[in-house]
């Protein structure tokens, strides 16, 4: 379960500026940008219906109604479509956080965290089936990791910008002296993944509801970290 955790629960490759900018910046011609948008399409149809391991490139260009010659005239390979995809298909939180890193505006960070963990949770929701088969077969998946390296591209990107995140805010005077961003980092990212993890275990939606769940994962985490806004009340 921890390998899983680790790529899942910190793998939204949207989640630092960096991971937000394009692999590659092109300037398309709308057919171009057509085929590009097939591509992604049939891959993202095809990565939930049977798992990322399982999915080849010959099939996503078939579903896409184009040559596999075509589809590698737009993408390196099938990891750079999953790249894209996760970027641009699925719930999005990446750039969530990098907006409040830069300024959070008149947002408390109580309110901050619960909008965070909100995208979170529906991130893992829908990334968990695409990855998951990844882990089935270590061979595949060496070859998955060494293709993320070369793409730049890695699981821990998430982590590593919620970290700053709450690195900025406790320089801010937000969160306590002594509170350990990591830490609150890996809290509220395991919670939101553990939620996302037992929706699609028992197929059902979880008793509590993901907004009283967000909030209440704030609170708690924010009296760990010593900021305002625990069960004391929302802070600023």
């Amino acid at each position: 379960m921890a390998p899983l955790l680790r790529w899942v629960g910190e793998c939204s490759l949207t989640t630092s500026v960096r991971a937000a900018e394009p692999l590659r910046q092109t300037c398309e011609d709308p057919a171009v940008a057509s085929t590009r948008d097939r591509i992604l399409t049939a891959a993202e149809e095809l990565m939930r219906d049977i798992g990322l391991a399982r999915v080849t490139t010959k099939e996503i260009a078939r579903a896409a109604g184009c040559s596999e010659a075509a589809l590698y005239k737009h993408y390196r390979g099938k990891e750079e479509i999953f790249v894209r995809v996760l970027e641009e298909r699925l719930p999005s939180v990446g750039p969530l956080i990098a907006r409040l890193t830069e300024d959070p505006g008149d947002r408390n960070v109580h309110d901050c965290l619960a909008d965070i963990a909100v995208h979170a949770v529906r991130f893992y929701a829908a990334s968990t089936p695409i990855a998951a088969s990844l882990f089935a077969e270590p061979a595949l998946l060496r070859r998955h990791r060494a293709a993320l390296r070369r793409l730049e591209r890695g699981p821990e990107t998430l982590f590593l910008s919620l970290t700053g995140y709450l690195e900025r805010e406790r320089r801010a005077g937000r969160l306590g002296a002594a509170a350990d961003p990591a830490a609150g980092a890996a809290l509220l990212l395991g919670a939101c993944f553990q939620r996302a993890f037992l929706g699609h275990f028992w197929d059902e939606e979880p008793a509590r509801d993901l907004d009283a769940f967000a909030d209440g994962l704030a609170r708690t985490l924010l009296d760990g970290l010593g900021g305002p806004g625990g069960t004391g009340g929302p802070g600023r």
